[in-house]
C-alpha cells in the first residue's frame, strides 16, 4: 500500500501549533548571489531559526502531539538532535539523544546545553537512529524520527507556508535533502497553495539517495555517504519521503564538493550568512545552474551549524575551488633585487602575496639559482592562468603546485 501524503491543512495546523517555538526568519533577495546566478535569488535563512536550523519545527509539531511529560530519544548527526533536545526542554520532556562519534563539537556541546543526555555511536547518523530505536523499545521513551513521520513533515512544511506569504511571486523554491522530510513537508505547503510552482531537491553527488530513489522508483541506499555536508549524509530516505518527493518534486538534482564550498564561501562573503555544508546545497544547485529556468527562486538555507575548526578548512577549500588561491614554484637568478622585481611585478597585477618562502639549498637547482613559492590570493580562474603566463612572458620558470 502507498503511504498517505500529509495534507495541506495539516501543515497549516502545525503552523498555529509551533508558533511559539519559532524565530522569525523572513525571505530576503541576495543581490550578489541573483547576479551570479543569473537569475533573482531569494534566501530562507533557516539557519537564523532557533538551535541553528530548520528542525526546531518538526520536533516541536510532533511533541505537541505527545502526552505531557515522560522521555523522548532521538538519533541525529546533530541538527535534529538540538531541536529535539530545545523542544523537549520547552515542552517539560526528557530527552535522550544518539549522535555519531565525529558529529561537529558544537552540535554535540549545544544539544547538552538545550538539557539533552547525550551518547555517542562509533557509526554513522543510521546508526545512531537505529540505536536510538533499539533504546525507546527497552526503556518505553518515544522515539523522534528526523524525517519519516507526518507530523514531522508537516512542521517541516510550514516553512513553504512563510516562503509563499513572504514572496508570493516565485517560480522555483530549492530545498537540501538528506531523508526528505524537509523536500516533503515544502512541497506539499507549496504545492497545496500554488500547484504551478517547481520545488527541486538537492543532494551532495556522494549522498544522493533520494535522487537514487526517485529513479528507482523506491527507496535504495547508499552503503557509504560521502560529503562534507555532515548533516545530510544519509544511506537511506524512506518510504513516506520518497513517495511525496514522486508526487509533488520537479526533481532532485546533485552538486560536487567544490560547489558546495564556493557556496559557502560566497554566502560568507557576501550574503554575510554562516552557514553549514548542508545548508549552502540549494545556493550550490542555483550557482552551479542545476536549476531550471529563469524566475525568482528562494534557496532554503536550511542550517548554521557548522564547526569554527571545520569552518576554516572550509574557507580555504572553498577558496580553492574559487580560483582565489595560487601556489607557484618561481626558479629565480640568484642576483641582487631578482627577488625584489618577482614581487614587484606580483604587485603591478593587483595580487596580494600571502606567503613567500626562499630556498638557496636543499633543492635541485643550478647553483647560480634560487626557489621561490609563492601563495597568492587572486580573482578566479581566468586570473590565475593571467599571472602564469605573465610571469613565465618575463623569462621566469614558472611551476603550478597543488
Amino acid at each position: 500500500m502507498a503511504p498517505t501524503l500529509v495534507r495541506l491543512d495539516e501543515v497549516q495546523a502545525a503552523r498555529e501549533r509551533i508558533a511559539g517555538f519559532l524565530r522569525r526568519t523572513p525571505t530576503d533577495p541576495a543581490d550578489t548571489i541573483s547576479r551570479l546566478a543569473g537569475r533573482v535569488v531569494l534566501l530562507k535563512p533557516e539557519h537564523l531559526q532557533r538551535t541553528g536550523s530548520f528542525k526546531i519545527r518538526g520536533a516541536a509539531n510532533f511533541m505537541a502531539g505527545l502526552p505531557p511529560g515522560g522521555e523522548v530519544v532521538a538519533g541525529s548527526a546533530g541538527n535534529h538532535a538540538q531541536g529535539v533536545a530545545l523542544a523537549a526542554t520547552l515542552t517539560g520532556r526528557r530527552a535522550t539523544l544518539f549522535m555519531p562519534r565525529g558529529a561537529p563539537l558544537p552540535k554535540r556541546m549545544a544539544s547538552r546545553e538545550y538539557g539533552a543526555h547525550v551518547e555517542l555511536v562509533e557509526d554513522a547518523v543510521d546508526e545512531c537512529m537505529v540505536q536510538a530505536a533499539i533504546y525507546a523499545e527497552q526503556r518505553g521513551a518515544v522515539l523522534v524520527p528526523p524525517f519519516d513521520d507526518p507530523a514531522v513533515i508537516a512542521g517541516q512544511g510550514t516553512i513553504g507556508l512563510e516562503i509563499l506569504e513572504e514572496a508570493p511571486d516565485i517560480e522555483a523554491i530549492v530545498v537540501p535533502v538528506g531523508g526528505g522530510g524537509l523536500l516533503s513537508g515544502i512541497a506539499t505547503a507549496a504545492r497545496g497553495l500554488r500547484p504551478d510552482l517547481r520545488v527541486f531537491g538537492v543532494q551532495p553527488e556522494g549522498a544522493a539517495a533520494m535522487a537514487r530513489s526517485l529513479e528507482a522508483g523506491r527507496p535504495v541506499s547508499v552503503e557509504e555517504p560521502r560529503t562534507m555536508a555532515d548533516g545530510v549524509a544519509l544511506k537511506r530516505p524512506s518510504a513516506l519521503t520518497v513517495a511525496h518527493a514522486a508526487a509533488l518534486v520537479e526533481g532532485v538534482v546533485t552538486v560536487t564538493e567544490e560547489e558546495i564550498s564556493r557556496a559557502m564561501l560566497i554566502l560568507l562573503e557576501r550574503a554575510k550568512a554562516v552557514v553549514e555544508p548542508a545548508g549552502a546545497l540549494a545556493v550550490a544547485a542555483l550557482l552551479a545552474g542545476r536549476i531550471p529556468g529563469s524566475g525568482p527562486a528562494v534557496a532554503v538555507v536550511s542550517g548554521g551549524n557548522v564547526d569554527p575548526m571545520l569552518l576554516t578548512k572550509l574557507i580555504e577549500h572553498g577558496l580553492s575551488a574559487a580560483g582565489r588561491y595560487l601556489v607557484l614554484r618561481v626558479v629565480l637568478d640568484d642576483r641582487p633585487g631578482a627577488l625584489h622585481r618577482l614581487t614587484g611585478a606580483l604587485a603591478e597585477m593587483d595580487l596580494n602575496v600571502l606567503a613567500v618562502e626562499h630556498h638557496r639549498s636543499g633543492v635541485e637547482l643550478p647553483l647560480d639559482a634560487v626557489e621561490v613559492i609563492v601563495t597568492l590570493e587572486t580573482r578566479d580562474p581566468e586570473h590565475r592562468l593571467e599571472v602564469a603566463d605573465t610571469l613565465r612572458a618575463m623569462g621566469h620558470r614558472v611551476e603550478q603546485l597543488g
